[in-house]
C-alpha cells in the first residue's frame, strides 16, 4: 500500500520494451544470495534525482531501448537522463539532463534512442513502491521489489512522494559534462582479483583487443565476443564474491562483464573489474558496441570517482533565476510582474512557448510588456 504522503502521479499507457522501477540497489543481502539489482547506470539515475532535489537514492524508472508512454495524473517535475531517447511532452521536445515541469494530464513519449541504451526518469519526491530488503529496486528473476516484482505494463499507476520544497528550482547538467556514449568505448579497469591465473599473453590479449557486446547480454551480465583470453591452469576457482563490473572469464576464454542482476558469487576467474566511474559506459552499450579495456591504478580509479561525485554535488545545487530586463540608452531596467517582483525566466524548461506580462518604469513613463518565452535549440 502506498504511503499516505504519496500521490498517484504516473499512469503507464504503453510500457516500452523493458521499463522497471529501480534505485541504487539492494545492499547488505548478498551473503544470503540476494543480488543487488538497482539501476544499471547508477550515475544517470543519481543525476536525475539530484536535478529535482531528491535524495540520490530515490526510486525512478529505468527504460531500456524503447521508452514507455506515460500520462501524468498530477502536476510534477521530472528529469530524464542516460540514453538520449529524444523525449516529448505533449508532442513537444523537452531537454534531457535538467529539471522540467510536467503538467497534470500531459503525455510523455520517447522516440528511438539516439545514443545509449537505458534512459532514467526521476519524478519529484521519488516513486513510492514498497521497500524490500532496504530497496525499491525491481529484481525480476525473484519477482521482488518495484511494482509487484515485474516490469511495468499498460494500466499501471505509480505514486510519488511529496516533492522537495525546491523541486521546481532550475537545475541542469553542464552541457560539456553530459555523457556521450557512442558505439565504441574504452573502459578503465583494475586488474584482479585473479589476474595471476592468466598467462602474460592472456592479459595482453585482454588489454589490447577489441570486444563486441553480444546479443546474449542482459542486466545480469554482458557476454563479449572477441579473442579468447588464455588461462594458465583452467578457469575454475573457489566461488567468491562478484562486484559490479567484474570481468569473469570462463573456460572458453570469452569475457563476461557482471552487472546489476549478477549472482552474488561466482566460480570463474576474474581478470579485472571496471572502475566505478566507467560503469555507465558499459551500462549504455548496445549489442554490437565495441569495447576496449585499459588498466589503471586504484589511485586513478579513486580520482575518477571523486571527479564524478564533484559533478553530482554541483548539479544538486539550484541555479539562480535569471531576471528579464530591458536596456534603454545603455541603462538596464527590470521588468516587474503583476506582484511587483522582478520578472525572471522560468525556473524550469517549458515544452512550448508561453507568455508573461510585465511592466517597467523608464524615466517618468510606465511601460507594459507582453513577452513570449520560448526555448530555442542551438543551430
Amino acid at each position: 500500500m502506498s504511503s499516505p504522503t504519496s500521490t498517484p502521479t504516473l499512469q503507464i499507457i504503453q510500457p516500452g520494451m523493458l521499463t522497471t522501477v529501480q534505485d541504487k540497489g539492494r545492499f547488505g543481502y548478498q551473503r544470503f544470495g540476494m543480488p543487488v539489482a538497482g539501476a544499471m547506470d547508477a550515475f544517470a539515475l543519481r543525476a536525475a534525482n539530484l536535478l529535482l532535489g531528491n535524495p540520490d537514492s530515490a526510486a525512478g524508472l529505468e527504460a531500456t531501448v524503447l521508452g514507455p508512454q506515460i500520462k501524468f495524473l498530477a502536476e510534477t517535475s521530472i528529469a530524464i537522463t542516460g540514453a538520449d531517447v529524444a523525449p516529448l511532452l505533449d508532442d513537444a521536445p523537452i531537454p534531457m539532463w535538467q529539471s522540467v515541469s510536467a503538467p497534470q494530464g500531459a503525455a510523455l513519449t520517447f522516440r528511438r534512442p539516439q545514443d545509449g541504451m537505458r534512459a532514467y526518469l526521476a519524478v519529484a519526491g521519488g516513486i513510492d513502491v514498497p521497500i524490500v530488503m532496504g530497496s525499491r529496486s525491481t529484481y525480476i528473476k525473484a519477482a521482488i521489489g518495484g511494482l509487484n516484482g515485474r516490469p511495468l505494463k499498460a494500466g499501471d499507476t505509480l505514486s510519488a512522494f511529496q516533492a522537495p520544497p525546491d523541486a521546481s528550482r532550475a537545475r541542469h547538467m553542464p552541457p560539456d559534462a553530459i555523457p556521450a556514449y557512442g558505439s565504441e568505448q574504452t573502459l578503465r579497469v583494475i586488474l584482479g582479483p585473479q589476474h595471476s591465473a592468466f598467462t602474460r599473453r592472456g592479459i595482453d590479449t585482454f588489454l589490447n583487443s577489441t570486444y563486441a557486446v553480444s546479443i546474449y547480454s542482459d542486466r545480469m551480465g554482458y557476454r563479449l565476443d572477441g579473442p579468447a583470453i588464455e588461462h594458465k591452469d583452467g578457469a575454475d576457482v573457489i566461488s567468491d564474491g562478484t562486484p559490479m563490473g567484474a570481468v569473469q572469464v570462463p573456460g572458453d576464454g570469452k569475457p563476461i562483464v557482471l552487472l546489476a542482476d549478477r549472482g552474488t558469487t561466482g566460480g570463474y576467474t576474474k581478470i579485472a573489474a571496471i572502475i566505478t566511474a566507467d560503469l555507465s559506459k558499459i551500462a549504455q552499450a548496445m549489442p554490437g558496441s565495441a569495447l576496449k579495456f585499459s588498466a589503471v591504478s586504484i589511485a586513478e580509479a579513486h580520482q575518477a570517482l571523486r571527479r564524478q561525485q564533484t559533478l553530482l554535488d554541483a548539479i544538486a545545487q539550484p541555479q539562480p533565476a535569471a531576471s528579464i530586463a530591458v536596456v534603454v540608452d545603455g541603462k538596464t531596467f527590470d521588468i516587474l510582474n503583476a506582484r511587483g517582483a522582478p520578472l525572471t525566466l522560468p525556473t524550469q524548461s517549458v515544452a512550448a512557448a508561453h507568455t508573461e506580462r510585465g511592466a517597467a518604469r523608464i524615466g517618468d513613463a510606465q511601460f507594459e510588456f507582453e513577452i513570449t518565452i520560448k526555448r530555442l535549440d542551438p543551430p
